[in-house]
């Protein structure tokens, strides 16, 4: 089974090809003595079934209802005792286990008691035949007991993988500050995926390589897999920007479950708009079994990495005549790793001015990360915590070579740009971009840009040591609590609307209220009055104002 990605994002699937939860084994469930849980029928063993949450329905056909991954409860209410001993395909309960198994259910659960008095044979018969787990819950199990274990296990599921990903983070980054960074973040990548890690020249020739060695099998595939992702020299349309016209990545399983990935260590390189390389960069490979979300997002993080370091003159496969380039970028990102100040790496950095991006993704949109780097022709992006669907979509951010004026509205997404800065006030501009993310979300528009101020504004007609000292001055009460700072700033942009600010820092608008009644008591004044208002949003600017 092959699959490539393109660098445009593709159209949404009517239902995700992976739930977003962990992955809970069925045998966890059936460990918990506690629970009592017996499976009874169907596959038995490795490899073990897995669930991500449950869904309990009494419904004749909770086939419309399910999402994938569900381990289905039921007592059999809907289940007709005439056709319950007919244990034949065709009958009721076997249409009813075949459409639950093609809807994504893992497993079936039936509670014993009190409307039936044990599983009806009929569908221990489906379950077998079809190949769907059947656990028999016991009578003093409440399906809520079972509800509860699932979460359990998904939450203490979701605390491993941020660990794992938060030690495979900093390993990788370790790795990158390494003499030899390509192979260093290789065998880090190796070590925490458990699987063969490679850079691969265009014609699939390896560069560099950790792990244990693939068979003949998956170096073919894997080499059939960077002919994908890597560029056609003798393409006609070359003369384009490579990285629109192939897929960055692409992916296989193979016979014995092996997965392969290849990851395409292309890019825009630095400056103002978006070039083709001087010549084709490697490709990382990674084959593990099996291959996890974590590891998927582990090896995104290299993948980022190894774009710095293997860029043009950067490492193995990259172009003499660059060479200074990268090297003052490897250069950087080292001394920025090891607690450097971004003051002391930027003389590092040939790119002048960079600019800042927020961008969060809008609900009703699954665009990758990855199409949003390549919209925004950077692979310097922070994808922010794993997603979880109990909380908000988090804030991506992106460091963008040049001026922001070039970019434009990106499907699926809300962005804040900053203004192009040098590196020594990338902090400044991440606050300026955070600021006008804020302002998108609470206009709905899709981009909205950090206003920079004139030569001849009032502001600038100020000292900014004077500008400064008048804003600590006249905020500060407010100064050691930024939620109060980030609420008055929200509002006042936002002309007074409760709404609107509500909007724009993601919380309700009584606590809206209730900070703007705190702040009106602290700084003891009229937020009602115009003139008040306007000496705020000078002090606020200057706060905001680079040092």
């Amino acid at each position: 089974m092959l699959h490539s990605s393109s660098r445009r994002p593709a159209p949404a699937p009517h239902r995700a090809a992976a739930p977003p939860t962990p992955a809970v084994p069925l045998s966890t469930l059936l460990d918990r003595t506690d629970l009592g849980l017996r499976q009874v029928a169907g596959p038995r063993g490795a490899p073990d079934a897995v669930v991500h949450w449950v869904h309990t329905s009494e419904m004749a056909d909770p086939v419309p209802y399910l999402l994938g991954g569900e381990l289905l409860l039921t007592a059999g209410v809907h289940f007709d005792p005439t056709v319950a001993a007919d244990a034949g395909p065709g009958t009721y309960l076997d249409g009813y286990v075949r459409r639950s198994l093609a809807a994504g259910a893992a497993a079936l659960g039936f509670g014993v008691l009190p409307v039936h008095d044990a599983v009806p044979a009929a569908l221990l018969d489906a379950c077998d035949r079809h190949g769907l787990p059947l656990l028999e819950v016991p009578p003093d199990t409440p399906f809520t007991a079972v509800e509860s274990a699932v979460w359990q296990a998904v939450t203490e599921a979701r605390h491993r993988e941020l660990t794992r990903l938060s030690e495979a983070q900093r390993a990788l980054s370790a790795a990158a500050a390494r003499p030899d960074p390509a192979p260093a973040v290789l065998r880090a990548l190796s070590r925490h995926t458990g699987g063969w890690t490679a850079l691969l020249a265009p014609g699939g020739g390896e560069l560099a390589t950790a792990g244990p060695a693939p068979d003949p099998a998956c170096r073919a595939a894997a080499v059939r897999l960077v002919r994908i992702v890597t560029p056609d020299e003798h393409d006609e349309r070359s003369t384009l920007p490579t990285w629109h016209l192939t897929p960055s990545s692409a992916t296989d399983t193979l016979a014995d479950g092996t997965h392969l990935a290849v990851y395409a260590l292309t890019g825009p390189a630095s400056g103002d708009s978006p070039v083709p390389r001087a010549a084709p960069a490697p490709v990382l490979a990674i084959a593990s079994r099996p291959y996890d979300a974590t590891a998927h997002t582990v090896t995104g993080v290299a993948a980022v990495l190894l774009s710095l370091i293997t860029g043009q003159g950067g490492g193995p496969g990259g172009t003499a005549t660059a060479a200074g380039t990268l090297a003052g970028q490897r250069a950087a990102l080292t001394r920025m790793l090891l607690g450097a100040s971004p003051s002391d790496a930027a003389p590092l950095l040939t790119s002048a001015r960079w600019t800042v991006v927020h961008a969060q993704r809008r609900r009703d949109s699954d665009a990758s990360v990855e199409a949003l780097g390549t919209a925004l022709g950077t692979s310097l992006i922070d994808p922010g915590p794993p997603p979880d669907p109990t909380s908000p979509c988090p804030v991506v951010r992106a460091l963008v070579p040049g001026d922001a004026a070039r970019l434009a509205a990106t499907p699926g997404w809300t962005l804040g740009a900053g203004e192009p800065v040098p590196v020594a006030d990338l902090p400044v501009a991440d606050r300026h971009a955070a600021t006008a993310l804020r302002r998108a979300l609470a206009r709905r528009a899709p981009l909205a840009r950090h206003r920079v101020t004139g030569p001849h504004s009032v502001s600038a007609l100020v000292a900014p040591p004077d500008a400064e000292a008048h804003a600590r001055e006249h905020l500060g009460p407010l100064l050691d609590s930024p939620d109060l700072l980030a609420t008055l700033r929200a509002w006042i942009s936002q002309h007074g609307s409760w709404d609107r600010t509500a909007t724009a820092l993601a919380v309700h608008r009584n606590t809206v209220r209730q900070r703007i009644t705190r702040i009106t008591r602290l700084l003891e004044t009229d937020l009602d009055d115009a003139d008040v208002r306007m000496e705020l949003w000078f002090a606020l600017k200057a706060l905001d104002a680079p040092r």
